[in-house]
């Protein structure tokens, strides 16, 4: 391929990516532009090149995502302990914050110290480097994804592209003759005013947030799955396993029921209302979980007594009554 061919597509690149209709880019042409900036992060964190790149093409939609575009950011990593600047899009919420990288390196190496941080990503570094599908598996495993099909997606992809090669300080044949081809996209200008739009193009996966965390009076809480345990969550949320059961207020040996509340952190003492009426069926324990507040605190404030029955239309209160 000539030096002036390889100017006119990374032209094609540049210029369409402004137009009103821009023309998206190709999954060959991501490739060939970051699968340096992939080597370069696997030699430095030891995550394989072919994962990063696999999972950077899946959550930022072969790097069309406004996210990717705008932010530089390829994997939908929000802004939890962040302070450099930042990106604001809507996704589970309204106004979330999204960090914001001066180049894709930069993401991929953020990405990556992820990984190497968080112990529950920690057996992965224990695999072989070239075991693309062990850890496509373990990132599953671990959490890193709701979608049940993740490990597969990624494993499809490589496999697709050849990016196993990359682990090897290969080149697929494919990007052999684009290894100093002129493709260039436009940088992000960074600065620190947050931009905002309603609708990303792509669902990214945020792994710092692998399931949605919900609040009742303040309180984190997530909804339990068929089959979860006290010791699955606490390990999922990085926990000590003595804390759900205490927040929860719950024996450690007692199961976990399919769409149980499971708080995250302490119950409050009080609740965000001054009262509830009870309805058929409820009790003090139910209405604790409903509320975000701890049991012993609705007994007090109720001058009830342990494994008292409550009757529909009673009212209970959720703060102390002066």
């Amino acid at each position: 391929m000539s030096r002036i061919t390889l100017f006119i597509l990374g032209m094609m690149v540049f210029t369409t990516s402004f137009a009103g209709e821009a023309r998206k880019m190709t999954r060959s042409e991501y490739i060939a532009l970051y699968k340096d900036d992939a080597i370069r992060d696997m030699q430095k964190t030891g995550v394989p090149a072919c994962i990063t790149m696999a999972q950077a093409l899946l959550e930022s939609n072969d790097g069309n995502s406004p996210l990717a575009i705008e932010a530089n950011n390829h994997f939908g990593i929000k802004c939890a302990e962040w302070t450099g600047p930042s990106y604001i899009q809507d996704d589970d919420k309204r106004d979330e914050c999204f960090r914001k990288y001066n180049s894709v390196l930069e993401s991929y190496d953020d990405h990556s110290n992820f990984l190497k941080t968080r112990p529950r990503y920690s057996s992965l570094f224990q695999l072989e480097q070239t075991d693309y599908k062990g850890w496509a598996k373990g990132l599953k495993k671990a959490g890193y994804a709701t979608d049940p099909t993740y490990a597969d997606r990624l494993i499809k992809i490589i496999e697709d592209n050849q990016l196993y090669l990359l682990d090897q300080g290969q080149t697929p044949a494919e990007f052999a003759s684009t290894s100093n081809t002129i493709i260039s996209l436009p940088e992000p200008k960074i600065n620190a005013e947050p931009k905002r739009i309603f609708v990303p193009s792509v669902e990214v996966v945020d792994p710092y947030n692998s399931r949605r965390v919900l609040k009742v009076n303040g309180v984190d809480y997530i909804i339990a799955r068929k089959g979860e345990t006290f010791k699955s969550i606490a390990q999922e949320f990085e926990l000590g396993y003595w804390q759900l059961p205490k927040y929860n207020e719950m024996d450690d040996d007692v199961p976990l029921q399919e769409g149980q509340i499971v708080f995250l952190k302490p119950k409050k003492k009080e609740g965000e209302r001054s009262s509830y009426t009870v309805k058929n069926g409820d009790t003090v324990y139910y209405i604790a979980q409903m509320m975000g507040i701890k049991t012993k605190y609705l007994y007090k404030y109720n001058n009830l007594t342990e494994g008292q029955q409550l009757q529909p239309g009673q009212k209970i209160y959720l703060k102390k009554q002066s």
